[in-house]
């Protein structure tokens, strides 16, 4: 587990090696989280920004570039590329919003695999909104993975991995109980059917009788 824990940190400080370093506390942010302003596009919820994602790459891919020259010496104007990275946070800022608009959307609408998705997206606050994901989690949780971020959760509180299972053999019970409550469903309207049928029958039987009788009683007349 230190293992794990010291490589991602080691990671991490080599992705933010690899950005410029003028304006670093911005520029950082902006360019570490545009993968996971891209991944948007596989979201069909977000299928509509694909062209407006685009763009945002592109201007990101761009600006890194300026940060670099910048950094070199090879250009000097620190206030244009700081512009550019103030333009482009707020645009950051915007897909955060949607993101977050998205999911409490997604909450009302019971939308198990939109949640999951958002949730894991890393552009949400899941510190600011653990509650709600915890508690739709426990509602859905024969329907819902618990991966990343929910995973997490779990791993760190023993009291929630109890509630996992406990809610998990409700599921389960409830589950059964519904089973066999389509089954009597079910067995009741066979027997109605059944009963149906008979007394059908029971009518077309004793109509023909009387048709046979009325025959009988004309042809009685004509001898």
């Amino acid at each position: 587990m230190y293992k794990i824990i010291i490589t991602l940190l080691f990671t991490t400080l080599l992705l933010q090696a690899q950005n410029p370093y003028p304006f670093s506390a911005l520029g950082d942010v902006i360019y570490n989280n545009a993968p996971k302003i891209a991944a948007l596009k596989k979201v069909d919820k977000f299928a509509d920004l694909d062209a407006k994602i685009d763009r945002y790459m592109q201007n990101v891919k761009k600006t890194k570039e300026l940060g670099y020259k910048l950094e070199r010496g090879q250009i000097t104007d620190k206030q244009a590329y700081l512009n550019r990275l103030r333009s482009l946070a707020k645009e950051y800022d915007e897909y955060r919003f949607l993101v977050d608009k998205s999911f409490k959307k997604a909450l009302q609408n019971e939308d198990v695999a939109l949640v999951s998705t958002l949730i894991n997206s890393g552009l949400l606050d899941t510190k600011r909104y653990k509650k709600e994901i915890l508690d739709f989690y426990f509602e859905h949780i024969g329907e819902m993975k618990s991966d990343g971020v929910i995973d997490a959760y779990l791993k760190e509180d023993a009291k929630l991995r109890k509630k996992k299972e406990a809610q998990r053999k409700r599921y389960l019970s409830k589950k059964e109980r519904e089973q066999k409550r389509i089954e009597r469903i079910r067995k009741r309207d066979k027997l109605e059917q059944e009963k149906l049928e008979k007394k059908l029958q029971d009518e077309l039987i004793k109509k023909k009788k009387e048709i046979q009788e009325y025959q009988k009683r004309e042809l009685s007349k004509t001898i």
